[in-house]
């Protein structure tokens, strides 16, 4: 008897080592067939992309992002599809550590038309980030159809690259003013602002106050009481009045 149950004792356990190969191979072959799924958008509403890269910033991303999806919750509004546009179809990571799925990859999903696109600040807007020319040319073929492109804090470097702002006045994060007038001399950036309109263009000064010139677009487009009522549901006192902005056109 002690000869036999040596004998079955190793099958039994081969069978088992087979069982769990067979279980790990499955899963690996069913993970390779699962299509990326991508978000729903509803009609008759506004299509807001936010292009996000590994080292943006969580407050120039998730500021004018709350905004613009409460807008959902306003009656008798054309409100906001809110969604997330990257380079890859990998998590990115945040300057501050927050990890995003994003929601379309620009450079080989079929994106819908992009009404208003927010460039948040990252890390290397300054540097290397102005050497991507797929990024670059992405944010131009965009500008090409938006109502409304903003920045916040030093996205407004990516604006400029693209030579968006060439024949508008902008501003940017206030201790990067001077760096951005070096970098594009011809360009018209004011300081002790918090944000400037013109025409399709919207910069800020990024930071807290991203959530500034994110209220101001919603009052432009919806009136004074949703625009109220917004950053009421977020806790924040809202009256442009009392804001430092430059609307030139």
């Amino acid at each position: 008897m002690k000869k036999k149950l040596f004998v079955i004792i190793p099958f039994i356990l081969l069978a088992c080592n087979s069982s769990k190969e067979k279980k790990n191979n499955d899963s690996v072959e069913q993970s390779k067939v699962v299509e990326k799924q991508l978000p729903h958008l509803e009609s008759n509403r506004y299509n807001v992309a936010f292009l996000i890269m590994d080292g943006v910033y969580n407050t120039e991303l998730v500021a004018p992002f709350d905004i613009f999806q409460h807008t959902i919750f306003r009656d008798s509004i054309k409100a906001m599809n809110v969604f997330t546009v990257a380079n890859t179809d990998k998590a990115i990571t945040t300057f501050e550590g927050m990890r995003i799925l994003p929601d379309f990859n620009y450079v080989k999903d079929s994106l819908p038309k992009i009404d208003i696109l927010v460039v948040p600040s990252a890390e290397h807007h300054l540097d290397t980030d102005l050497t991507d020319t797929t990024m670059i040319n992405f944010v131009n073929k965009v500008d090409k159809q938006a109502k409304f492109i903003t920045s916040h804090c030093d996205g407004s470097f990516v604006l400029a690259k693209a030579g968006l702002l060439n024949n508008a006045v902008s501003t940017t994060f206030p201790s990067d003013i001077d760096k951005m007038k070096a970098m594009f001399p011809e360009l018209d950036i004011r300081k002790d602002v918090l944000f400037v309109h013109d025409g399709k263009y919207i910069t800020s000064a990024g930071g807290a106050k991203s959530f500034e010139a994110a209220l101001y677009l919603c009052e432009y487009l919806y009136g004074k009481e949703v625009a109220i009522s917004l950053a009421g549901g977020l806790v924040i006192d809202w009256n442009l009045d009392k804001v430092p902005h430059l609307i030139i056109k």
